[in-house]
């Protein structure tokens, strides 16, 4: 059996390989990731990794995994910031206050069944001065990232809380992943 991970994501591969499920294949999945008006964060990303994983071509042997990472705020959606002052402003909202980064998979295994999960991790950051702004803005690192920051890079000195999974706000829940494998049926060590 073949994996395919539908992801161009070098987080989500190098977090797949470290399972053991190092995929035979990487498909860039192209799919609208716009929100639609009145969509909340759950069903968005939800939405966004299933619609990645139908979007790559499947063979009869092989099981697809899609992710779809998002920074919810309450009701709001962050998503990548557009430019630097974008950035800044993403990055005052989640200054001092909880937030939830919604991972979600999907895995279309070789009986064409759809099984999803989607790991909630609740973080917080510290209150951020403007120096911290400035800093981790400066570091070019927040740019195309979903909420405008890297968990794993420079941003993990803002967190004062975690609790979920980890691997989840990289762009992966591991845990999750292993278990909709197997489900799937794909052999895991």
């Amino acid at each position: 059996m073949r994996l395919v991970l539908a992801s161009t994501s070098p987080r989500r591969l190098d977090l797949l390989t470290r399972i053991g499920a190092a995929p035979d294949r990487v498909a860039a999945p192209d799919v609208d990731e716009d929100v639609r008006p009145g969509e909340l964060p759950r069903p968005y990303v939800l939405r966004v990794a299933t619609a990645k994983a139908h979007a790559v071509t499947r063979a009869a042997d092989e099981i697809v995994l899609a992710g779809d990472t998002t920074i919810a705020v309450g009701r709001r959606i962050l998503g990548k910031p557009e430019d630097e002052a974008d950035l800044r402003r993403m990055l005052a909202l989640l200054s001092g206050r909880r937030h939830h980064c919604l991972s979600a998979l999907c895995v279309i295994g070789p009986d064409g069944r759809a099984r999803t999960r989607v790991a909630d991790t609740v973080v917080a950051f510290k209150r951020l001065s403007d120096a911290d702004i400035d800093w981790y803005v400066t570091s070019g690192e927040g740019i195309g990232k979903a909420g405008g920051y890297a968990i794993q890079g420079k941003a993990e000195a803002f967190v004062r809380f975690l609790s979920g999974s980890h691997s989840g706000v990289v762009g992966l829940p591991v845990f999750e992943a292993r278990a909709l494998l197997a489900g799937a049926g794909y052999p895991l060590g």
